[in-house]
């Protein structure tokens, strides 16, 4: 009896609590006398750097970064249709890593009461060493799969063995279809909180770690 080619695709998903926080911070200011604008914003950003280095030296945060201040001015039209005086903008940005979710929310909670400062994303993470330990897992998990279902439809054929021939990422064995790269990891990308009177509580989301493979294999 001649042997088979058997095709088959193979899906894994896990959801993995965040270990890290990456909070992105702006502080931003606008006015009508650039000096000012810009002074201002120095000094709003001024604080944050403060409370971002004894965190740090704390251990409460990873890393962080200011990046360089922003400064452009625009003239914006009033009702009549006429152009007014320029008003000049600036704005500092900051992001941190933070390792102690309290107390990202406990920094994060401070923020609120200042006008200049917004913050713009939270993005949870998995630290390297747990982000390659999952992506080795559901890597595994999607093979076996594939290896089952190859497995079940040559036990419908009659089929008792099968035995790989080739395995790929999906899109990458000959002959098949082109896919789009899809994300190994889905995270939130926005800021989920409560902000009552008890002060402002992160809720992180659940990072999903996904993997898909294709798979030939001989039934025999």
């Amino acid at each position: 009896m001649a042997d088979i080619l058997i095709s088959v695709r193979g899906e894994a998903e896990r959801r993995v609590s965040p270990e890290l926080a990456a909070i992105h911070v702006t502080a931003a200011t606008d006015g009508p006398e650039r000096a000012d604008v810009v002074s201002r914003a120095t000094a709003a950003a001024a604080p944050l750097r403060e409370r971002l280095e004894l965190l740090s030296d704390d251990g409460a945060v990873t890393t962080w970064s200011s990046g360089s201040i922003s400064i452009w001015s625009d003239r914006p039209w009033n009702a009549d249709g006429r152009q007014l005086a320029p008003v000049h903008h600036a704005a500092i940005e900051l992001t941190a890593v933070f390792s102690d979710i309290a107390g990202l929310s406990e920094w994060a909670d401070t923020l609120a009461g200042d006008e200049a400062v917004r913050v713009s994303q939270v993005e949870w993470l998995l630290a390297s060493a747990t982000r390659a330990a999952v992506e080795r897992e559901v890597a595994a998990t999607a093979l076996d799969v594939a290896v089952g279902r190859a497995t079940a439809y040559a036990a419908a054929l009659g089929r008792t063995s099968v035995e790989p021939v080739e395995i790929a990422d999906v899109g990458l064995l000959g002959g098949s279809d082109p896919q789009p790269p899809q994300p190994s990891f889905a995270r939130a990308a926005m800021l989920s909180a409560d902000s009552g009177a008890a002060g402002f509580e992160l809720r992180p989301s659940d990072i999903v770690v996904t993997a898909a493979v294709e798979g030939r294999f001989v039934a025999r």
